[in-house]
């Protein structure tokens, strides 16, 4: 009884396998390798084709055109560059005068008098350089 189960299950299997050997000659019919070769070509040609269109709709219309952006770059630089230059010369209003040390009993060698915008900045440089 067992073996007439495996055999009956042989031939099934053996049938499927020829439906399936079948099927696939059938397709393989419809298709051949030249008509894939074909639809390759056409595909990568009509991506070439999207890539020449993205492209052509990417570039830089009307005023846009005109600009160089090397030269737009090396004006940014240039600009943030003497941004920064006028920055480090102005003296810092923000740190606080460094505090003077006058012993008690002593005065100040000078009289106090209005300072110029000269020695302010002095000063401020002084304070800044004893942090």
């Amino acid at each position: 009884m067992i073996m007439l189960e495996g055999a009956k299950a042989t031939t099934e299997t053996v049938d499927a396998l020829r439906t399936g050997a079948a099927a696939m000659k059938a397709m393989q019919k419809a298709t051949n390798i030249d008509d894939v070769d074909k639809t390759m070509d056409e595909i990568n040609e009509q991506t070439e084709n999207m890539k020449q269109i993205q492209e052509a709709l990417s570039a830089p219309i009307g005023a846009a055109a005109d600009y160089d952006e090397d030269e737009l770059e090396a004006e940014l630089e240039e600009l943030e560059s003497a941004e920064l230059e006028e920055q480090l010369l102005q003296p810092a209003t923000t740190a606080p005068a460094a505090p003077v040390h006058v012993p008690a009993g002593q005065r100040p060698i000078r009289p106090a008098q209005k300072q110029t915008a000269e020695e302010d900045e002095l000063a401020a440089l002084q304070a800044e350089m004893a942090l």
